[in-house]
């Protein structure tokens, strides 16, 4: 279900400097089928005795897919990335990143925010790309630990910064809509990598910046 691409050729050479190929991000979402998952939604809620005989009811089966395959289609983007030549090397922290995903034990969306930030080595990266990189691991079954983890691992693989750090403050509609029906609950969970995790100051700096310190 997995699938990053890049350009498989060797970069040209032009005045002796290499011409950078961004790495192309791609999820591989042949195996979709929307009928079949229409016609399965139909018979779920057969099983639920919820009727779709009804007008207003009659296309939400093919509503449900649709959604579905929505949830789980992540778009596909270029992990642009440009030379420090000012040698740039404090955070870079994009705050507040919109986040919705589905939670794989019972398939209800979770919806919050994602901090991600990074200590810059040779290349930095384009801003929206912090985005990109969330809404692609966001678009499957998920559990938040992993999802954290996803991006802050992706990003020191395929940047080399000096450090990452990723902080998600999510709400859970399985936790607050069923079971324990604990309305307002949010879940916190952060990945800390390289300097970020190593040095004291620089941890403490991002967890500030994120507005985590001091949380209740």
């Amino acid at each position: 279900m997995n699938a990053w691409t890049s350009p498989a050729t060797e970069p040209d050479l032009l005045d002796q400097e290499a011409v950078f190929s961004p790495l192309r991000v791609v999820r591989d979402t042949s195996a979709m089928d929307l009928d079949a998952a229409e016609d399965a939604a139909a018979q779920f809620l057969k099983a639920l005795g919820v009727s779709t005989d009804s007008e207003s009811l009659r296309g939400t089966p093919g509503r449900m897919a649709r959604a579905y395959a929505e949830l789980f289609s992540p778009r596909s983007f270029d992990l642009t990335t440009f030379p420090n030549d000012e040698g740039y090397d404090e955070l870079v922290l994009a705050r507040s990143i919109p986040l919705r995903s589905v939670c794989e034990h019972h398939l209800l969306p979770f919806v919050g925010t994602a901090h991600v930030g990074y200590l810059p080595g040779a290349r930095i990266l384009g801003l929206s790309k912090l985005a990109r990189v969330v809404e692609h691991f966001a678009c499957r079954p998920q559990v938040q630990e992993r999802l954290t983890k996803q991006v802050a691992d992706w990003l020191q693989e395929n940047l080399d910064p000096k450090g990452v750090g990723v902080v998600i403050d999510a709400e859970h509609t399985c936790m607050t809509l069923r079971g324990v029906q604990a309305t307002g609950t949010r879940t916190l969970t952060s990945t800390l990598l390289g300097i970020l995790r190593t040095d004291a100051r620089t941890r403490a700096e991002f967890l500030a910046c994120t507005g985590v310190t001091g949380k209740a």
